[in-house]
C-alpha cells in the first residue's frame, strides 16, 4: 500500500512539473515573439508529458531485479564519485589561471570530467562485483584478514567444506570465481542425472554458506581470462592474481599449482591427515565387500573409507571377519590396509 501511495505521488509530482514547464515554456515564447499564447491546451500538453515521463521511470524501474540492482549500484556511484573528483581537479586548476578564457575553462573542465567519467565507468564495470563484495563484507561482518582461497568446482560439489568452515578449520575469505559458478551451472543443467544432482547440491551448499556461515566469507569475483581455455589455468592466474591460495580436492589441479608455485589446500589430503593412525599387528574388524586383485584377496573398508586388503577374505565376502594389519601404504589417492584373516565375527 505504502509503494502505491509513493508511486501515485511521483506521478503526479511529475504532472506538476510537466505543467510548471509548460506555462514557462509558453510566456517564454510569448515573450520572445511578442504575441499572447493561450497556455491551456499546453498547460494539459505539458501535464501528460510530465506523467507519461513518470510511467516510464515506474516502468523502467520495476525492470530493475533486486540482484540487478545490487551489481550496477557500485558502477554507477564510481562514475559519479569519478566525474565528481574531475570537476574538482579542473576548478582547483583554473584556481591558478584566473585570467582564463570562458571557453577554456569550460574545455579543461569539460575534458577533465570526460577523462575520469570514463575512468569511472572502467572500474564501476570491471570490478563492479569486487566493491559489491567489499560492501556486503562491512555491512555484514568485521573484515577477516589472512590468506583468501580461491575455491574450484571440485570442492563445492564434494560438500565437505562447509563442515570444515563450520567447525572453524577454515575462515576468512573464500573467493568464488564467476567462471567457476557457470562450470557448476552446467553440471546442474545437465542431461545426465547424476551430474545433475552434484551441481544442484553444489549450488545448494554454496548459498547455504552464503547466507548461514559466519566463519567465512564468500566472495563473488568477474575476473576472467578470455586467453585461457581451462578452468584450472584460470584458478592459478587469479590466485596468483589476489595472493591467494587454490582450495580443490583434484589430483592434477594440486600437482600444476605446485608446479607453478600456488600454495594448495587440498581437502583429501586434511582428511587422510585426521584418520586415525594405523599400526602393523593392530586388531581390527571388517566387512568383506568384494574380492580383490590378487588371488584370494577380499576387500572391506573402514567407516572412514579407508580400503581394507584382506588376504583369504574372498571366501567371506559379505560377512565380518577380524584382520591382523600387516603393512600401511600411503598413496595421493588415499591410504590403504593390508592385512590377514585372523578369525570370523559374522
Amino acid at each position: 500500500m505504502a509503494v502505491k501511495i509513493v508511486r501515485s505521488l511521483f506521478i503526479l509530482a511529475c504532472i506538476i512539473m510537466g505543467v510548471i514547464w509548460a506555462r514557462y515554456v509558453t510566456d517564454q515564447v510569448s515573450e520572445y515573439t511578442l504575441k499572447p499564447i493561450n497556455p491551456t491546451p499546453w498547460l494539459f500538453v505539458g501535464g501528460l508529458v510530465g506523467g507519461s515521463i513518470g510511467a516510464l521511470v515506474l516502468i523502467l524501474l520495476s525492470l530493475i531485479t533486486q540482484e540487478l540492482f545490487e551489481r550496477i549500484s557500485p558502477a554507477i556511484v564510481a562514475i559519479v564519485l569519478a566525474m565528481l573528483m574531475g570537476y574538482a581537479l579542473g576548478q582547483y586548476i583554473l584556481m591558478w589561471f584566473p585570467g582564463a578564457e570562458p571557453n577554456v575553462r569550460v574545455f579543461l573542465i569539460a575534458t577533465l570530467v570526460l577523462l575520469f567519467g570514463f575512468s569511472g565507468i572502467s572500474l564501476g564495470l570491471t570490478r563492479a562485483s569486487n566493491w559489491e563484495s567489499l560492501i556486503q563484507a562491512v555491512h555484514k561482518r568485521p573484515v577477516r584478514f589472512g590468506t583468501p582461497k580461491v575455491v574450484d568446482t571440485s570442492v563445492i560439489i564434494d560438500g565437505r567444506v562447509a563442515d570444515i568452515c563450520e567447525t572453524g578449520f577454515l575462515d576468512g575469505t573464500l573467493i568464488v570465481p564467476r567462471f567457476v559458478l557457470r562450470e557448476l551451472q552446467n553440471i546442474a543443467d545437465s542431461a545426465d542425472v547424476l551430474r545433475r544432482a552434484k551441481g544442484r547440491r553444489g549450488l545448494d551448499i554454496l548459498k547455504a554458506m552464503q547466507e548461514n556461515s559466519d566463519k567465512v566469507f564468500i566472495m563473488v569475483v568477474e575476473d576472467d581470462y578470455p586467453d585461457i581455455r581451462e578452468v584450472d589455468g584460470k584458478l592459478l592466474r587469479l590466485a596468483k592474481d589476489y595472493g591467494a591460495k587454490v582450495l580443490t580436492n583434484d589430483y592434477n589441479l594440486n600437482k600444476v599449482a605446485q608446479i607453478e608455485g600456488v600454495a594448495v589446500l587440498n581437502i583429501n589430503d586434511l582428511a587422510n591427515a585426521i584418520k586415525p593412525a594405523v599400526l602393523p599387528d593392530e586388531q581390527m574388524q571388517v566387512k568383506i565387500l568384494k574380492e580383490g586383485k590378487e588371488a584370494f584377496q577380499g576387500v572391506g573398508y573402514l567407516d572412514d573409507g579407508t580400503m581394507v586388503v584382506v588376504d583369504g577374505g574372498k571366501e567371506y565376502i559379505g560377512r565380518s571377519v577380524s584382520v591382523v594389519v600387516t603393512s600401511v601404504l600411503q598413496t595421493a589417492a588415499g591410504r590403504m590396509i593390508f592385512g590377514k584373516l585372523s578369525g570370523i565375527v559374522a
